[in-house]
């Protein structure tokens, strides 16, 4: 029987970025995933600002941001009749190289470390896996499957197999502290929880509600159609089907979803079909080569009841399901591993008490219900707006109801994809290991984000004179952020954070800036870069007592 302290079953983003973690901190890890490799199928194609912050916290985004679309290509999302006829709306956004200079210059809602990425996520697995393999103490295996798992009281019991796509090979038993279950909606892990979704299910909309077609095709025929200037993503509106197209290499290899009616099934769709669905998107024929192709389910907003049972937890669509608007499901689930990563090392370490865990549910199944609600409300502005058989005519109501549609969808655009209260707003107002300092956190909008150090949610960025982030000289685990003037003795803090065994930076900056960002002299970050109190220099007794209500030794846990 090998022994790890963390077993994780899933390979996808948020199990792979939980294994980086983990790997970073010494904690010694072993994931486990069915698929050969990482991810053929392009999949989620957006990466928010909020989830390349904590790519760059682990040191690769430039790496992610170099990859997929070419540096110059436009991100912008636009929506229209046909490709090859009537554009309706369109966002206008930053490229991959004006991203980087760009977001120096951003106040206000978008001040932050990066900017979002358009990127499938085929392309961002590779480089999550070989930063996760890169760890001496992880173990990274593909083509094994979980068949099943023991609790006991001090450990978990988990039996797995080398699989193939035909077979499976000898069961092997491994013995771990935690088992996390990432291994997507169908989780093995969850299903022998005994623990169900609750949410909504199976909702029907013309867009993004009900059974999808999805095709990965490959065409260097496909621009020459589009008499548009070029864009990310591509969306039609249209009586006949509502479809969208993604550019995955800024060449010819795109991602191709359409809605299916009532009463179709895909499961026997050929070339045929794929040829007549990619004209109804186009409104012409165009030449392409088919790569993969599958069906999916959209109209999910889908929460586990509970994430986590005894030591084992549920992260990632194991444990929340969205419809992909906004691009919410994959971008949630990498924070779930930030958030559970650290406290797992910090148990596991001797650091905090096994009941620091419970904060890991407390903190982010609120923050899934948030955000199954937010993609909901996306879903619905675009999949429910009506058009009549007449909208695509060259007549002069044809053109007054495409003149509306085009008011309607210009500001859905904005509504979905100019996100920064979704992305920068996630808090953990009510969590035992946030202490509360009087103070109320500034309302949750989806398109406008206020930067507040309200303990409890993300520390406001600033740009340092030298040109580096304030996220960049945060420490590794927590951070003293002092902004107050003058000559500043933190051997108190030192001394305290010692005794607890805890690494922790002290920063003195004292910056106008950060002073009418922060309010208070004091902030201690958390090891996930989140505000977890602000105030006054409290006595040495006050520091170690302050200390273990965020390690979770002192408030009281339901």
């Amino acid at each position: 029987m090998t022994e790890f302290d963390v077993i994780i079953a899933g390979g996808g983003p948020s199990g792979l970025i939980l294994a980086c973690e983990l790997g970073r901190k010494g904690v010694s890890c072993l994931l486990l995933d069915m698929k050969p490799s990482t991810a053929f199928n392009p999949q989620a194609n957006a990466t928010q600002a909020r989830t390349m912050e904590h790519y760059r916290r682990l040191g690769f985004a430039q790496e992610i941001r170099a990859l997929g679309l070419p540096s110059d290509h436009p991100t912008d999302i636009a929506y229209f009749t046909r490709l090859s006829r009537h554009e309706l709306a369109r966002l206008s956004l930053p490229t991959a190289a004006q991203a980087v200079k760009k977001i120096k210059d951003l106040k206000g809602s978008w001040s932050a470390a990066e900017l979002p990425h358009r990127v499938s996520q085929k392309f961002v697995e590779t480089v999550l896996k070989k930063h996760a393999a890169s760890h001496a103490f992880n173990d990274i295996r593909f083509s094994w499957k979980v068949l099943d798992f023991e609790m006991h009281a001090d450990h978990v019991t988990v039996h797995a197999a080398p699989c193939s796509k035909d077979q499976i090979g000898p069961t092997e038993t491994f013995k771990c502290k935690y088992l996390v279950g990432a291994d997507g909606p169908r989780s093995t892990i969850r299903h022998q929880l005994g623990i169900s979704f609750t949410g909504e299910t199976g909702v029907k909309r013309n867009y993004m509600g009900g059974e999808m077609f999805a095709v990965y095709l490959s065409s260097s025929d496909l621009y020459k159609h589009i008499p548009h200037p070029r864009a990310w993503m591509y969306v039609t509106v249209n009586k006949q089907r509502r479809c969208f197209l993604a550019a995955v290499d800024g060449h010819e290899q795109f991602a191709f979803h359409c809605a299916l009616h009532e009463g179709e099934s895909a499961e026997h769709w050929g070339l045929d079909e794929v040829k007549t669905r990619l004209g109804e998107l186009m409104g012409c024929d165009v030449a392409f080569e088919v790569l993969s192709m599958q069906t999916w389910i959209a109209g999910h907003s889908l929460v586990a009841e509970y994430f986590s049972k005894e030591r084992v937890f549920l992260m990632g669509d194991a444990a929340h399901l969205f419809t992909p608007t906004g691009g919410l499901g994959y971008n949630t689930a990498v924070e779930d591993a930030v958030n559970l990563g650290w406290k797992l090392a910090h148990v596991v370490k001797g650091l905090a008490p096994a009941e620091l865990l419970n904060s890991y549910a407390l903190e982010r199944r609120p923050l899934a219900l948030r955000n199954t609600t937010y993609a909901r409300q996306f879903a619905d502005s675009v999949g429910l707006y009506p058009v009549s058989d007449e909208f695509e005519l060259d007549t002069k109501e044809a053109q007054v109801e495409r003149a509306q549609a085009s008011v309607h969808f210009n500001a859905h655009v904005r509504l979905e994809f100019n996100i920064p209260g979704v992305t920068f707003g996630g808090r953990y107002d009510h969590s035992p290991i946030v202490v509360k300092d009087g103070t109320s956190a500034p309302k949750d909008e989806a398109n406008h984000y206020q930067p507040s150090a309200c303990p409890g949610g993300r520390p406001p960025h600033i740009w340092l004179e030298d040109g580096r982030s304030l996220y960049d000289v945060f420490g590794a685990e927590w951070t003293l952020l002092c902004n107050q003037s003058g000559e500043v003795d933190f051997s108190n803090w030192v001394a305290a954070a010692k005794k607890k065994g805890l690494e922790l930076k002290c920063l003195h900056l004292p910056l106008k800036e950060l002073q009418e960002l922060y309010i208070q002299p004091m902030a201690l970050i958390r090891p996930d870069q989140m505000v977890g109190w602000r105030g006054e220099s409290p006595t040495l007794e006050n520091m170690e007592d302050l200390f273990d209500q965020l390690l979770g030794k002192k408030p009281l846990f339901i």
